[in-house]
């Protein structure tokens, strides 16, 4: 039996190479993504999984080549399936799986750090100490407990983030059109995104992307919050229309931004442009700003999260490889 991950980074190959190991499969890898141009390196392979930020392509045939060579399935090691075609891939007979909880923490950890700098100025700071300027006025920070933190999607990520929240005295409302009872004890539900955004004074977005969240945050929805409010996304960038956050932010309509995912990422993150002028403009105007944080879409790059995505995604080829069902199918 043999399998190929595709897009395959250094730090995942030791848990590539205990899970072969341990399960007796020839895994291979390459540092490609899976594309109609690179589909051809799965022939001869049983199984395959991919990992990629931007979208397979536009000509389904790619699916059925795949099929044709005898696979049975499309594994992403990620939560996010919205760069895969699900129905055609369906239609020429694959079974499509992802990742959906390869570790909750990674990513709410993340946002409750993003929140935390915000609302203590960290990067303000920073800026200042940049130019040997040690004063502090005029930065004066808040307190968690003092804070409403609104959760926009809270599912397994989002619930976590919640809990985290609460735990450190913060107030916690959330907006989800599935509610979970379990979580009751630790925020409460508003029945609008609009009540939301004008009453959190933190905005943490925790949404999966589907034709429903992109675009959920427009210049309508931002000029809902308060104007000393932040926004936190660490979900997926089109959640937010970027051109709509820069307008807001020059406007003063909001005090700051932890981006963690933006619109049109995939041609810049985890990639080196030191050097270059950033043709994103949006993105370069956002640097720019002393109140916007950005990092490369890692809140899920933490050792556990990392294994657990090689893991579990090689489980499941391995198990419709051998006949079996997966619950993390489509």
């Amino acid at each position: 039996m043999k399998i190929l991950m595709y897009s395959v980074r250094d730090d995942e190959q030791a848990a590539i190479k205990d899970w072969a190991q341990a399960h007796d499969v020839q895994v291979d890898t390459n540092d490609l993504e899976f594309h109609p141009e690179t589909a051809a390196l799965a022939k001869g392979y049983d199984g395959i999984v991919i990992q990629q930020r931007s979208a397979i392509g536009d000509d389904p045939s790619v699916y059925q080549q795949l099929a044709d060579m005898g696979l049975k399935q499309l594994t992403s090691r990620t939560a996010g399936v919205d760069t895969i075609d699900i129905p055609a891939a369906k239609a020429a007979g694959l079974t499509v799986t992802n990742v959906p909880a390869y570790s909750p923490n990674s990513v709410a950890e993340m946002a409750v750090t993003q929140t935390m700098r915000l609302i203590r100025n960290l990067e303000l700071f920073d800026g200042r100490l940049a130019q040997q300027n040690f004063q502090w006025n005029g930065l004066q920070a808040r307190e968690i407990r003092s804070l409403t933190v609104g959760i926009i999607g809270a599912g397994r990520i989002g619930g976590t983030a919640a809990r985290l929240f609460h735990g450190l005295g913060a107030k916690v409302i959330a907006y989800d059109v599935v509610r979970h009872p379990e979580l009751t004890d630790v925020l409460t539900y508003v029945d609008t995104k609009e009540e939301l955004l004008k009453q959190a004074d933190v905005v943490d977005l925790h949404v999966d992307l589907n034709p429903t969240s992109e675009g959920l945050i427009d210049a309508a929805a931002l000029k809902l919050m308060k104007r000393d409010a932040f926004i936190v996304n660490a979900s997926r960038g089109p959640v937010i229309v970027t051109d709509a956050l820069v307008a807001a932010l020059k406007a003063g309509e909001i005090a700051g931004a932890a981006l963690d995912t933006v619109e049109g990422e995939a041609a810049l993150f985890n990639q080196n442009h030191q050097g270059e002028v950033l043709a994103d403009t949006n993105v370069a105007q956002l640097m720019q700003m002393p109140n916007v944080m950005i990092t490369p879409h890692v809140g899920f790059y933490t050792n556990l999260a990392v294994k657990n995505m090689v893991d579990i995604s090689l489980d499941d080829v391995l198990t419709i490889i051998q006949g079996g069902q997966t619950e993390h199918a489509f």
